[in-house]
């Protein structure tokens, strides 16, 4: 199969739907299923950066809408904080898609990289962090801090997107002071809200490339169903584990990246 030169095969086809399931799993949890899903659409023979980022997003908003859904009912996340972390993020993200066209990935890959080292041995230091809520600031002192946030975390979104979610859920926590699991209800409402306005910029621009991305929609549609309920049974301690697992995998797979840049640019 041909779409706008970009060649699919049926194993192609069968990996990406894969790649769509367990990100959408992943995404649901904790965050992080760009990590899975982006890499493995550029892969495809054929598709530029820019196609794999905003047919990403596509497939990805699918996901984030149904575990935003699934945590509203079961977790009934703070609207108060979400509502204004997720305006000031969908702006965000409008800006960064802007400028995902523009700015060369591997200029914030290091700074990245050293951010989530530093997200790790922060967690891993507080065991306890996270476990019950002890919220910080009350009142619009709290909710400037959350869209401040939204704002940040939307443009970085927009512009790159791998670990999204995971950047949500810790300001969530360390920041804010949620306990993980309304921290992951809260992540995706505000997750959505980055993707629809990446989407924003990408659609009218031509970059989706949309029978890829319905499929990967599909795909995440039914692994953050699973991914949420599976959140929500077993509490703020599973996600907190598999937060960590999602972030340890995070900075191999940008070490790598940029170990590569550097090996490859001698």
């Amino acid at each position: 199969m041909e779409i706008d030169a970009v060649q699919l095969d049926a194993w192609t086809v069968v990996l990406l739907l894969l790649a769509g399931l367990c990100a959408g799993w992943v995404d649901a949890v904790v965050g992080g299923g760009g990590l899975i899903q982006l890499p493995a659409l550029l892969l495809v023979p054929g598709i530029s950066p820019v196609q794999a980022l905003a047919t990403n997003k596509l497939g990805s908003i699918v996901g984030t809408a149904t575990s935003s859904v699934t945590y509203y009912r079961r977790v009934g996340p703070d609207l108060r904080t979400a509502g204004p972390m997720a305006v000031a993020a969908l702006g965000g993200a409008v800006a960064g898609a802007a400028l995902a066209t523009l700015i060369p990935a591997e200029l914030f890959k290091p700074v990245i990289l050293a951010v989530l080292a530093g997200v790790l041995i922060f967690t891993l230091a507080r065991p306890r962090l996270g476990e019950y809520d002890d919220l910080r600031w009350v009142g619009n002192g709290h909710r400037r801090i959350a869209a401040a946030l939204g704002l940040l975390i939307g443009g970085y979104d927009g512009l790159l997107g791998p670990g999204t979610g995971t950047f949500l859920v810790i300001s969530l926590v360390s920041v804010l002071g949620y306990s993980f699991l309304p921290a992951s209800a809260i992540a995706k409402i505000v997750n959505f809200a980055t993707n629809l306005g990446a989407l924003i910029f990408f659609v009218p621009a031509g970059h989706v490339i949309w029978q890829l991305g319905l499929g990967l929609g599909a795909a995440n549609l039914v692994g953050a169903y699973l991914g949420a309920r599976m959140a929500v049974a077993k509490g703020s301690r599973f996600v907190r584990v598999v937060f960590v697992a999602v972030v340890a995998v995070l900075i191999l797979r940008l070490g790598w990246d940029v170990a590569s840049s550097y090996l490859n640019g001698r």
